[in-house]
């Protein structure tokens, strides 16, 4: 069965692509940054706290919204859901500005907690990269009215956004000894 693009797919679709191929490339580019600018003269603990916080905000508004949504309460879940996606943009931003701000902070610890650490940093980075275009395109989905595909993808998206943002307080958690 042949599937075609609609009109706003058309603009919406490459826009996406190109957002989840831009985002995490800035932030690899930016990490590699030979100096940085503290912009605004921050303390090396400020920027990891408030991602702490906003990654842990958005999990609790993802959770709420998984709810409303299994209580046919799709306006209630949609407020929600844009809520936690203008947090995951906020994180995003400031996460940009942390990586130009601060030089990063090796992890300290040892044993076993260091092999739990590693596990969760890297499954946390490697699906903060898939989780940019399943966010857009559910995001894109559910607005649009397509709720047949915003579900489909959403099976996927929750909790792999789920994950990410409770694996980031957890870094957060493992790191906070360190700043």
């Amino acid at each position: 069965m042949k599937t075609s693009l609609n009109s706003s797919d058309k603009i919406a679709v490459p826009v996406i692509i190109g957002l989840s191929i831009a985002v995490p490339a800035i932030v690899v580019v930016l990490m590699l940054l030979p100096e940085r600018y503290n912009i605004f003269g921050a303390d090396s603990m400020t920027f990891p706290l408030f991602h702490g916080v906003l990654n842990f905000l958005t999990a609790i508004l993802l959770v709420v919204g998984y709810f409303f949504m299994k209580a046919d309460k799709f306006l209630a879940h949609r407020n929600t859901m844009i809520a936690a996606f203008g947090l995951s943009v906020v994180f995003l931003v400031s996460y940009v500005l942390s990586k130009i701000s601060n030089e990063p902070v090796p992890y300290g610890g040892e044993g076993i907690l260091r092999y739990v650490y590693f596990f969760i940093l890297v499954s946390h980075i490697i699906l903060s990269g898939i989780i940019v275009p399943l966010v857009l395109f559910t995001m894109y989905r559910g607005l649009s009215g397509e709720y047949d595909k915003h579900s489909r993808i959403a099976k996927w998206t929750f909790p792999i956004w789920l994950y990410v943002a409770v694996t980031g307080v957890l870094v957060f958690l493992f790191m906070m000894p360190y700043y």
